[in-house]
């Protein structure tokens, strides 16, 4: 048997009192966790349409995006960079170079090693990605002022230093 003591002179919580504020029905406001999750998968899953237009998939302009980033990197380093098992990097590389797109050189540190460079036939394909990038990033901010913008992107940069200054 349970005894549940109650002092009535203490003033009853919000949610106890108003069933509205914490009913099941209602729902609590998005956190900032939240809204950065859905904003990020928001804007791959428009640019991922655009992209598709011009003929590229997400997995295709993500390797070339992280390639025209860091050219020469090898294909465990853009796993990492990517968040994908390394035969997937190789798979998504070998389709890639038989498009012409990328192209494997021998890593003279590591003969059992590929690093990674983007063709000549890939360069007007990024100009593309990018046109697409600035015509998606317009949309994301449009009704921002220049300093809103400047300001959002700033409390950004603090966001993901101190994420990635904790996995360090």
């Amino acid at each position: 048997m349970f005894v549940i003591s109650v002092d009535m002179n203490r003033p009853v919580p919000q949610a106890i009192a108003d069933p509205a504020v914490h009913s099941p029905s209602a729902a609590p406001p998005d956190t900032i966790g939240v809204l950065i999750s859905d904003a990020a998968r928001l804007l791959r899953r428009r640019f991922d349409a655009r992209a598709r237009s011009i003929g590229v998939s997400r997995a295709q302009w993500q390797v070339l995006i992280a390639l025209s980033r860091s050219e020469g990197i090898n294909q465990a380093a853009l796993a990492d960079r990517l968040e994908v098992e390394t035969i997937t990097v190789a798979r998504m590389v070998d389709r890639l170079q038989e498009a012409g797109l990328v192209e494997r050189r021998a890593d003279p540190a590591d003969r059992r090693a590929w690093r990674l460079f983007l063709t000549a036939r890939a360069r007007p394909l990024l100009t593309e990605l990018q046109a697409v990038a600035a015509e998606v990033r317009g949309e994301m901010l449009a009704g921002l002022a220049a300093p809103e913008q400047a300001q959002l992107q700033a409390l950004l940069l603090r966001v993901r230093a101190n994420l990635s200054a904790r996995e360090e």
